[in-house]
């Protein structure tokens, strides 16, 4: 899941690249979360890369990514809350990053536990 969670938001942040160029998120967002959601098109691969090596780091990367934008969606999006609850409940946007953060901050604890734990070794003698 994480593979795939991170992937679509590489993906959908090289997009927004591709059609607004550096300055694709300056229409609603202050400028430090300009530069995060520009970095996303790095630290979302490198969390792909990281968490298909099973490496510990990829998790916990994984987890402060999620963190940091799920806040930094919730900043952008929080005028636009005010305005029209509804307006989590669309299935593009906030509701399936804040889902997707939850996931990954809630398994992050497990899923570092099975990645470190010393494995039992099957061999016979």
């Amino acid at each position: 899941m994480y593979l795939i969670g991170f992937l679509e938001g590489a993906g959908a942040h090289c997009l927004d690249l591709i059609r607004g160029g550096i300055h694709a998120y300056a229409s609603f967002a202050p400028v430090p979360l300009q530069v995060f959601f520009v970095s996303l098109v790095v630290l979302d691969p490198l969390v792909v890369v990281l968490v298909g090596l099973v490496r510990p780091k990829g998790v916990r990367l994984a987890s402060g990514v999620m963190v940091m934008d799920f806040i930094a969606n919730w900043i952008v999006n929080w005028p636009q809350l005010q305005e029209d609850p509804a307006w989590l409940l669309r299935p593009v946007g906030l509701l399936p990053i804040t889902l997707f953060g939850l996931f990954v901050v809630a398994s992050s604890a497990p899923l570092l536990r099975a990645m470190t734990r010393p494995h039992l070794s099957c061999t016979t003698r």
